[in-house]
């Protein structure tokens, strides 16, 4: 008896191609920063308060560098979910990011191109056969400087094989004592004392030692409530904030009909697309929906996991520092329930001939409260030499 299988013949058409999409209508507002900072957990005064980002190198407001993605709509997957495959649902794999100087500001308006790169199908213990593609995101400001290109992994696989296949392995949500939330605040406190402590000093690169370890960042516990937090972060959820031309199939892409949005029937009542509510997203806020494409309860945005990272070397990093490249691989959800601890450490440091840059090489890994490795990956960050 044959096993299940992925058509991909729609996806060969897309690769390599300029894709439309949605746009947003408005520049960044400076609620709009402050609201991300808010929903990725981000206490790093430069990015919600007034008073110490105007005594920064900034001068003012300044978006950390992961608010990128919160400029595009979709969380930068939408490239990489290109080509109708029924019965189909997709998790992030995994996002690669180069940064080229420029800031966000309030005030930017940012415009993005977009081409799926490439895909690859290979045979996974979670769903049988599995496409992981790969969907790149360029983002440009209002004055045509190249700001940053994401490069996202969309792991699109066969729903109903993947509900099959999950079974009854997984743990309950991990239950919190009292005693337990309270070491959770005091390490989360504690973390963001360390970033406090070092105000607006410029850090350099001689000051950065060879293996530096750096300070664990706490998050969660995670749930429904925290996830819905970061969903409306995204400006892109709210009603009539996108204007969309060209061609995208990510809407369209072949999704259970439960995680479909209505799009004719959005006409009259946005929330029949608005992705928490109606759409492929709803499965991260309600375990019906998790359970239906293979999740055993509400899990987290990848997106998320990737600001997660990006904010944690740039707090590290300080505010003269500038994350130049970061590549991470998602290897497990986060689940409600679930806190996640990201670490790191430095590996090496250069200087480019080519650029100038003193660099600095960090390793990073992000787990549960159980062990469990939820990502890992590797980044260069740019120090002042002087």
């Amino acid at each position: 008896m044959s096993g299940p299988t992925l058509d991909t013949t729609d996806v060969d058409r897309y690769v390599g191609v300029p894709l439309g999409g949605g746009q947003m209508k408005d520049p960044v507002a400076p609620n709009d920063v402050r609201r991300w900072a808010q929903a990725m957990q981000n206490a790093n005064p430069l990015h919600y308060d007034d008073a110490y980002a105007s005594e920064s190198r900034f001068g003012g407001l300044v978006a950390p560098q992961s608010f990128a993605v919160a400029t595009d709509t979709g969380h930068g997957a939408t490239p990489a979910i290109q080509g109708v495959v029924p019965g189909t649902h997709m998790l992030f794999g995994g996002d690669e990011w180069w940064f080229f100087g420029p800031r966000i500001y309030p005030g930017d308006r940012l415009t993005q191109d977009r081409m799926l790169f490439d895909y690859k199908v290979t045979e996974t213990k979670f769903a049988g056969p599995t496409m992981f593609s790969r969907g790149d995101t360029t983002h440009v400001n209002q004055r045509g400087e190249l700001v940053c290109k994401q490069r996202s992994t969309s792991i699109r696989y066969m729903a109903e094989e993947a509900r099959k296949r999950m079974g009854t392995s997984e743990q309950p949500p991990a239950e919190w004592t009292d005693e337990q939330l309270a070491d959770l605040e005091q390490r989360k406190l504690a973390y963001y004392e360390e970033i406090r402590s070092r105000g607006h000093a410029k850090r350099l690169w001689d000051d950065v030692s060879d293996a530096e370890v750096l300070p664990t960042r706490p998050l969660g516990p995670h749930s429904v409530e925290s996830f819905t937090t970061e969903w409306r972060a995204f400006n892109m959820t709210i009603w009539g904030a996108v204007a969309y031309s060209g061609v995208s199939t990510t809407l369209q892409a072949g999704w259970l009909p439960e995680m479909t949005a209505n799009l004719d029937a959005a006409q009259l009542d946005p929330a029949l697309r608005d992705g928490l509510y109606r759409g492929p997203s709803r499965g991260h806020t309600n375990d019906r929906y998790a359970r239906l494409i293979g999740m055993p309860r509400g899990y987290g945005y990848g997106a998320s996991m990737g600001a997660w990272i990006l904010d944690y070397l740039a707090n590290w990093g300080g505010e003269w520092a500038t994350i130049l490249h970061s590549n991470s691989q998602y290897r497990s959800a986060v689940l409600t329930g679930d806190a996640t601890f990201l670490d790191g450490k430095v590996t090496g440091k250069y200087v480019d001939e080519a650029t100038g840059d003193h660099v600095v090489r960090v390793a990073y890994r992000m787990t549960n409260q159980a062990g469990a490795e939820q990502a890992r990956g590797a980044a260069e960050i740019a120090f002042p030499a002087e």
